[in-house]
């Protein structure tokens, strides 16, 4: 069944919902936002003035972009006439059962219920719900910002609707993200999996003296970074391997990282060892990169990241 899309409720105007709204709105969609922050108006006014410029660099037309959104009294306002609705509330099981509870029944029945959660599945907060109503919830995961990092992660409950799933795949690509449908429940889905395994193996290469986190950030952004940036890690793998591909690389130096990677740091167990351990890596962070304002630290990460976008984009048209 096709579905048109033509208003979005964002519930929660945090980081990831004020980046959704510019988004949704740059789309052509009328958002309605709700959140009980006293400056609600004046966060959504900064936040598309904010954001104008980068959607504008992605080729989207920003003129009356204030015009589409528009300030929910309250959840119940936001979700009346939503077709899509997307959750950003925070990161707690109770606080979504409640909330979904009451989307469920002050939304369109055909509306889907999308929560960007980061870590929980949503078969955690919606097992009180009526069959039809859990069948049209689902986790749209994106990662920050969401108006310029294009995935989403698509993960639907125990009792999604495979109707819903396509849905929302069909949604997301609407406005312009890239939308990545997984298959199996798992807490942090596979993007924050992903990047708390190498968060995880940074902290201690910091904590053990090897490199400070400014230098380690250098080795992934001249590395890593650039790498999988344009071919992800299987296929860089793949490629790693020469002709012979990925067997030929698990076959000659499997062993050996497999032996690196039985070394992977392990955080201490002792609890007030690792708070200190803890402590000076927050200020060996905060030496590296604390002479900047959060503004200018987000302002230079979204320019490389639309340049990144940008070449991205040009390499795709020339292949094509």
């Amino acid at each position: 069944m096709n579905r048109t899309f033509r208003t979005a409720a964002v519930i929660g105007a945090g980081t990831i919902g004020l980046s959704w709204t510019a988004l949704f709105a740059a789309h052509g969609l009328t958002v309605r936002v709700s959140d009980p922050r006293e400056d609600l108006a004046d966060a959504v006014k900064e936040a598309l003035e904010q954001y104008a410029p980068h959607l504008a660099a992605r080729g989207l037309d920003v003129t009356g972009l204030a015009d589409r959104v528009h300030i929910a009294a309250d959840v119940t306002e936001a979700v009346r006439d939503a077709d899509v609705v997307q959750e950003n509330g925070p990161e707690r099981v109770d606080f979504k059962k409640d909330l979904f509870a009451t989307l469920a029944r002050e939304a369109p029945a055909h509306a889907l219920l999308l929560s960007s959660s980061s870590a929980i599945p949503s078969t955690a907060f919606t097992g009180e719900l009526a069959d039809e109503d859990a069948a049209r919830v689902l986790i749209g995961h994106p990662f920050n910002p969401p108006h310029l990092v294009p995935l989403v992660e698509v993960v639907p409950g125990e009792r999604t609707g495979e109707d819903a799933v396509q849905a929302a795949s069909d949604f997301y690509t609407s406005v312009g993200r890239t939308p990545v449908v997984e298959r199996k429940e798992i807490a942090g889905f596979v993007g924050n999996r992903l990047q708390n395994a190498l968060s995880r193996e940074a902290a201690y290469l910091v904590q053990e003296g090897v490199v400070t986190p400014g230098d380690l950030d250098r080795v992934v952004i001249n590395s890593l970074g650039l790498r999988w940036a344009t071919v992800g890690p299987f296929l860089g793998a793949h490629l790693g391997g020469g002709p012979g591909g990925y067997r030929h690389l698990v076959e000659h130096i499997g062993k050996s990282m497999q032996r690196t990677g039985a070394g992977l740091g392990t955080p201490s167990q002792n609890e007030e060892q690792n708070e200190e351990q803890q402590e000076r890596l927050i200020e060996a962070v905060e030496k590296a990169y604390g002479s900047s304002t959060y503004s200018e630290l987000t302002e230079t990460r979204d320019r490389r990241q639309l340049a990144v976008l940008s070449a991205l984009d040009s390499t795709e048209k020339e292949e094509n």
